[in-house]
């Protein structure tokens, strides 16, 4: 809710502020009592934040006392609860990190109730929200006092959504809001529907089953109701419909004023006029005090909406790396003094924490970078071989997004194939640059092969295979992959990668994993003749690693192509030779014509030949040369 901000949030000009702080100044602080009852015929688990959480039989009831002050929070329903113990439980809806007593949100979809005790001018605020989804029917409304005027009315959603739910929404014990299912603008009134979101079907459902509720994030404001601050109220799950709340008993029924010449004297002509000028003067600071709680709580929701995207999609993982803090990583890093190198995404900095050591990967472009983020975890976090660096944590804390993976002492293969070795140290011999391409070929036949999904990395390239202390590989990048199912073909994706690494089926967008393997021939290239495959310091002719092999083999000069800086390669010219014939074959212009890369792995372990009717020419004319940066990925994630 809005109102759970608005008075931190405020930033009025000063005659607003004058206007305002008799308003505030007129807050009261009295407490509020919250009873809460399930009518289900199963058992619920209760939970406010903040405030904890409970158990409830059918017919049990729970009474909070919520604190005097401005308290803002949430109350739900968990359902298809079980206990692992004193002050654990996992609920299939409405979980909240597997704890009885709550200390952060459950996880959708549940029906919410929202409230501000103590908020504007002595008002309570509060609301029925469907926008994380519905799980079970619930009143939220004040309990009246005998002889007292006051509250009477409140949100009711007492509709069994869940049996209704479309067949689309339908999540395990409830019905999900159409935002988590589809993350799409218009479902969540972000990016481009920001500014002009409007209700959708499913809104329209929603809003039909329980008029009450907010069911996106700019419905109708009406939607809040507001008590005076001491209000007492009562939430019930699973009300019956047109249920009443009986008046408490805590004063006496008022006795009628008599009537008689003093109750029947008219008002004076002064009283009048008091009442003429200070009726407008009321209707508009309330109207104000209407108007501000509306707008605060439409950007609050706007961006709690937001936040809770991101948060529950890594909060939904099974079995993930360890979450950070911020200052964990923070001092882990020594206040990420020690940077290890920066890409197109963020810097990594090197850390400890505790005996080990760790590489920590830091964000800093919201859009690519957000993007980036929700790709690894989601993917590397799921698989481990040892060809793949290994994830051991992130950290999703606020604005930050970072990465932790395992240190790796070497660095990445650009260092040491392009001639900028550290402390002057020779070239890799060939017996390293055939391990290294080994152990990168055996990481991405894991990936195509033997994931439950074929698993495209879509960015194969030196600076994104790492080395540790004996120059074993490691294949890392994962941000722009992309998840292919066993029964499709190809994927139709957006151009993503880096330029000279593309394969030419790029133009058509027309994607599978098969791109990868022409990656890999462009790494082998590189690794055998120690240069880069786009090099702008070397003569036209020489620019581009690939065209100058296409004019090689047809020479019979593919000697020329071996690293002169090494004694060792040139001691290995034939073995060498027999490599570019294994990259020439992953180089096909035609990718039906490429090998897969468990094939691969058996031509470089010597258990088969490499392809020898293959077609001489590797690049397509639009594809030759780019100077262009790496482009921006596009991927929200594995699908």
């Amino acid at each position: 809710m809005a109102m759970m901000s608005a008075a931190s949030s405020l930033c009025l000009p000063p005659l607003f502020l004058l206007l305002l702080l008799p308003l505030l100044l007129a807050i009261t602080s009295e407490a509020a009592t919250l009873r809460i009852t399930n009518q289900c015929p199963y058992t619920v688990w209760p939970a406010v934040v903040p405030g904890g959480g409970q158990q409830l039989d059918p017919g049990e009831a729970w009474v909070l006392n919520v604190p005097a002050g401005n308290t803002s929070g949430r109350i739900w329903a968990r359902t298809g609860c079980t206990v692992h113990g004193e002050g654990n439980v996992s609920c299939q809806t409405g979980d909240c990190g597997g704890l009885l007593a709550c200390t952060g949100y459950g996880q959708p979809p549940n029906t919410l109730g929202e409230f501000t005790f103590g908020g504007f001018n002595g008002m309570d605020f509060f609301d029925i929200s469907v926008m994380d989804g519905f799980n079970v029917p619930m009143d939220f409304l004040p309990v009246p006092i005998q002889g007292r005027a006051g509250c009477v009315k409140g949100p009711r959603c007492s509709a069994d959504i869940t049996s209704q739910c479309p067949t689309e929404l339908k999540a395990l014990g409830g019905c999900n809001n159409a935002c988590r299912v589809f993350k799409q603008d218009k479902y969540c009134c972000t990016g481009s529907a920001a500014d002009n979101c409007s209700t959708t079907n499913y809104s329209v459902f929603f809003k039909k089953m329980c008029p009450d509720a907010y069911s996106y994030p700019k419905d109708d404001p009406n939607s809040t109701f507001s008590c005076p601050t001491g209000t007492d109220y009562q939430v019930v799950f699973c009300p019956l419909i047109n249920q009443a709340i009986s008046p408490s008993a805590e004063n006496p029924v008022a006795l009628p004023a008599p009537i008689g010449p003093t109750s029947m004297k008219p008002k004076s002509s002064t009283v009048r006029r008091i009442v003429t000028i200070l009726a407008p003067v009321g209707s508009f600071i309330l109207l104000t005090i209407v108007f501000l709680a509306a707008y605060f709580i439409r950007k609050w929701r706007i961006h709690r909406q937001l936040e809770m995207e991101e948060e529950e999609e890594f909060g939904e993982l099974q079995a993930t790396p360890i979450s950070f803090t911020f200052q964990q990583l923070k001092a882990a890093t020594e206040q990420f003094g020690n940077k290890l190198g920066e890409g197109g995404f963020g810097s990594v900095f090197k850390g400890q924490f505790g005996d080990e050591m760790i590489a920590v990967k830091c964000l800093d472009r919201a859009g690519q970078g957000k993007r980036e983020f929700s790709a690894e975890v989601q993917t590397i976090g799921r698989i481990h071989h040892i060809n793949l660096v290994r994830l051991t944590g992130f950290c999703a804390e606020k604005s930050h997004r970072l990465l932790v993976y395992e240190y790796m002492p070497k660095g990445s293969l650009d260092r040491w194939i392009y001639g900028r070795h550290d402390n002057y140290a020779p070239p890799l011999d060939w017996c390293s640059r055939c391990k290294i391409l080994t152990h990168i070929a055996k990481g991405l036949s894991y990936l195509h092969e033997e994931c439950t999904k074929r698993i495209a990395h879509l960015d194969v390239k030196p600076q994104n295979i790492l080395l540790d202390d004996e120059f074993n590989a490691k294949l890392s990048g994962f941000g722009l992959c992309k998840l292919i199912d066993r029964d499709m073909s190809q994927v139709v994706t957006r151009m993503r990668g880096t330029p000279g690494y593309l394969a030419p089926e790029w133009l058509t967008s027309q994607i599978t994993e098969k791109a990868d393997v022409y990656s890999f021939g462009v790494v082998v290239m590189e690794v055998i003749s120690g240069r880069k495959n786009l090099d702008t310091s070397r003569s036209e002719e020489s620019i581009h690693l690939i065209t100058l092999l296409e004019e090689k083999v047809k020479n019979d000069h593919l000697v020329d192509l071996i690293d002169r800086n090494s004694n060792d390669m040139q001691a290995h010219k034939q073995d060498a030779i027999q490599m570019m014939k294994l990259a020439m074959w992953c180089l096909q212009v035609d990718c039906k014509r490429r090998p897969k890369m468990s094939e691969v792995v058996k031509v470089l372990e010597g258990s088969m030949n490499a392809d020898n009717n293959i077609d001489h020419s590797f690049v397509v004319a639009t594809n030759v040369i780019s100077s262009v940066p790496p482009l921006a990925s596009h991927v929200s994630g594995p699908k």
